[in-house]
């Protein structure tokens, strides 16, 4: 497997490294577009004689993956944009009880139903945490089908190692798509911590205990979320991750993530202006030191939504004499070429 070279589609190719990575737990719902993946994960998990569960909902899905993370499991589930509404409760819980999974969402237009085109509408629910509480997530973003499977293998060390649900927020577009990659062997890093938390039996040990029901506020649920906050704060300084392209001595930068990007990159080797990209990976942390390093005075931020990332964006460059500005496509349209280059000529103008 070391090294080679295939063509897969990106639903298939998140299977493929998360068991790879040693998923030991999948259950899951069926939704568009993300269905491949749920498919490849019930033949590839049984196959190596690792569970997989279709749940009877979405619900009891994420549930069977809190459990399964407080055995000690690598458990993972997946979803799109309606599914992962549903997830929510459940996702609030894993985060409360600083459990460790690994959340898939291959986002559709919405919101409601919506349609089965890729769109990127759900950043907010991603980084701010989605459900109730004052809790986050690792968001990750990735933009092709080799990142979604290194991504994917990322996913579970990072969820292993601060103890938090980590999320692949990809598209519909990026899940159908097929492109070339080259897989790996999995390497495990050998500075995990161990799971001494886990529920396997107290026999020889203290019982461990993961609850979310904190009653008294003054001596408890405060102090649980200032412990939690801390680790997120730790987060925030270890992990921010980005890819730029032409950010020196560039007139106008572009932020864009995830399938925008490559367009973004496209609109930047056809245009005779200085432009640059800035491409979040971690969506959070946002990657906000990075972004305000820049010298650049002018950005346009290109979405497959009505503007989320953009105040990401904005936060990041607040006290600078920075402009903002923004493409904005709803509804699984993907901002075309044409447009961003007749946007970067009335800015640049």
């Amino acid at each position: 497997m070391t090294n080679k070279k295939v063509l897969k589609k990106g639903n298939h190719v998140i299977g493929a490294a998360a068991i790879e990575a040693g998923c030991e737990f999948y259950a899951g719902y069926p939704i568009t577009p993300q269905n491949e993946l749920t498919e490849y994960m019930a033949k590839h998990m049984v196959l190596n004689k690792r569970p997989f569960v279709q749940a009877e909902s979405e619900v009891s899905a994420i549930n069977m993956v809190f459990g399964a993370s407080a055995a000690g499991a690598r458990a993972m589930t997946s979803s799109s944009s309606p599914g992962i509404s549903l997830k929510q409760e459940g996702i609030s819980y894993i985060a409360g009880a600083n459990l460790p999974c690994v959340i898939v969402n291959m986002v559709r237009g919405g919101p409601g139903l919506g349609n089965i085109a890729g769109a990127q509408s759900d950043y907010f629910q991603a980084t701010r945490g989605g459900g109730h509480g004052d809790y986050r997530l690792i968001v990750l973003g990735p933009n092709s089908v080799q990142e979604l499977y290194d991504y994917t293998m990322k996913s579970f060390d990072l969820a292993d190692k601060y103890r938090i649900p980590v999320m692949i927020l990809g598209d519909g577009y990026l899940g159908q798509m097929m492109e070339s990659l080259t897989l790996h062997k999995y390497a495990k890093p050998k500075n995990l911590p161990k799971k001494t938390w886990a529920l396997t039996g107290c026999k020889g040990r203290n019982p461990n205990v993961i609850k979310t029901l904190y009653l008294t506020p003054e001596d408890a649920l405060e102090k649980h979320n200032l412990e939690l906050n801390v680790k997120y704060e730790k987060i925030k300084k270890e992990l921010q991750l980005f890819e730029t392209i032409n950010v020196q001595n560039a007139e106008l930068v572009i932020v864009a993530y995830g399938t925008v990007s490559r367009v973004v990159k496209n609109v930047i080797e056809s245009s005779d202006k200085k432009i640059g990209l800035f491409r979040p990976i971690s969506l959070w942390p946002f990657p906000e030191n990075a972004l305000r390093n820049l010298k650049c005075k002018k950005f346009l931020v290109v979405e497959m939504s009505l503007g989320q990332m953009v105040e990401d964006v904005k936060l990041s460059l607040f006290g600078t004499d920075a402009s903002v500005d923004l493409i904005a496509r709803p509804g699984g349209m993907i901002p075309t070429e044409e447009e961003i280059h007749k946007k970067i000529k009335l800015m640049l103008k």
